[in-house]
């Protein structure tokens, strides 16, 4: 199966970034806890707002990505995550075009 690749974009205000930024890598920590299932990853933030900050996630797989998103809720460091993060901007994931 091809890999799928996760963007995700969210508003964080500048107090929050440094915690949500070690928030999001014990997220990602969590989700390959039982396998690895995110490939790559990097935080970004957005040059012309530094308030915006995105995940770029590599999956093994589009099936990966789906079912391991879907337990969101269930990771430990996911509630915190979500109390510090102003808005979800975006979130998709996508697949190589052919």
């Amino acid at each position: 199966m091809n890999q799928c690749t996760e963007f995700a974009v969210f508003n964080v205000s500048k107090e929050n970034i440094s915690r949500v930024i070690e928030l999001s890598l014990c997220i990602f920590d969590e989700m390959n806890a039982n396998g690895v299932v995110i490939t790559a990853h990097e935080i970004l933030q957005k040059t012309d707002d530094a308030e915006a900050l995105c995940w770029h996630l590599t999956w093994l797989n589009k099936d990966v990505a789906k079912t391991t998103t879907e337990k969101w809720p269930t990771f430990p460091s996911t509630k915190e995550f979500q109390s510090l993060v102003g808005k979800n901007i975006y979130y998709g994931h996508f697949i190589s075009a052919k």
